[in-house]
């Protein structure tokens, strides 16, 4: 019997990682500067969650042999009486990789994500989340789709009327599989590591914009999604406090291997997180593709609007 244990064995070489032990140990760098006394619980929590995106990103349905999308738009069309907001978008985001989609004010951009979390139906079209195409679905088929894909609102939408650790606290009281003490720690430890410890008995009256961007990206994270939506996240917010929220965002996309959308305003922010960038105007995708495709595109809509960005004005 020994003999066959030991003609069974497999040797793991450093790319051969079981899919737990490569959960645990991204979940170990994720709360590496999280409290000693709660660290164990927050590991195992996060743990979960990366194990979790792995297994949900590996079963999203291939597409003629290649690796299907977690999110795609495909030719769709949204109006508001004769304002036409999206006309035959079409955009995809493949599992575990970053989207940003760009464009001037009033271009969709945020439609797109309530669009997405059946906020708004599309006129036209077909949206696919997971393989799935959700524009037939009721709101209870939508309750479900949101506990793989949440949203993190410009103004954060948290509870007023209850504590910061309350909000956070809230999708762990849903899921009713966990002791009081261990939600507890959890909330502790989601607070510390997106940079706002010992808030949790604040009211989110007394958090500025950046600490509640923070605390609704804590309460997101509660609900262990596979995708999370950013609207916005640096507008009205300090340039350091923009910078920890992009490391943030890459951290969670690179550990969790969470499926991220950002809409942004900024291209330097989406330079640092984009896989890929989407850019509307006056309703329509103008350009889908990389980062770098975006650098070599002669779109003279693209072109001014980089050109733009890139403006710096005298002091």
């Amino acid at each position: 019997m020994a003999e066959a244990d030991e003609n069974q064995k497999v040797v793991k070489t450093s790319g051969d990682v079981a899919p737990g032990e490569a959960a645990t140990a991204a979940a170990a760098e994720l709360t590496a500067d999280v409290s000693p006394d709660v660290h164990e619980t927050v590991q195992e929590f996060m743990a979960e969650a990366a194990q979790q995106n792995e297994a949900a990103n590996e079963a999203v349905p291939e597409r003629r042999n290649q690796p299907g999308p977690y999110i795609s738009f495909d030719h769709v069309n949204k109006s508001f009486g004769d304002f036409v907001v999206l006309k035959d978008v079409s955009f995809s985001i493949l599992p575990g990789e970053t989207l940003c989609i760009l464009g001037r004010s009033g271009v969709g951009k945020s439609v797109s994500l309530q669009m997405l979390m059946g906020f708004y139906k599309p006129d036209k079209g077909r949206i696919m989340v997971a393989g799935e195409d959700i524009c037939g679905y009721t709101e209870k088929q939508m309750q479900e789709v949101r506990r793989k894909v949440t949203m993190v609102f410009q103004n954060g939408a948290l509870f007023d009327s209850i504590t910061v650790g309350e909000n956070v606290a809230f999708p762990l009281r849903e899921r009713r599989d966990l002791a009081e003490d261990q939600m507890q720690q959890v909330v502790k430890g989601l607070l510390e590591m997106v940079g706002v410890a010992g808030m949790e008995d604040l009211l989110p009256s007394d958090l500025s914009t950046g600490m509640k961007r923070s605390v609704a990206i804590a309460r997101a994270l509660a609900s262990q999604p596979e995708a999370v939506l950013y609207d916005e996240p640096t507008t009205m917010v300090d340039p350091l406090m923009g910078h920890l929220l992009g490391n943030l965002i890459e951290r969670l996309k690179t550990q969790l291997h969470l499926t991220s959308i950002v809409v942004t305003h900024d291209m330097r922010f989406a330079r640092k997180l984009a896989d890929r960038v989407v850019f509307l105007h006056e309703g329509g995708a103008r350009f889908f593709g990389t980062m770098a495709e975006m650098d070599r595109s002669e779109d003279p809509v693209l072109r001014e609007f980089l050109a733009m960005d890139e403006l710096v004005l005298p002091a």
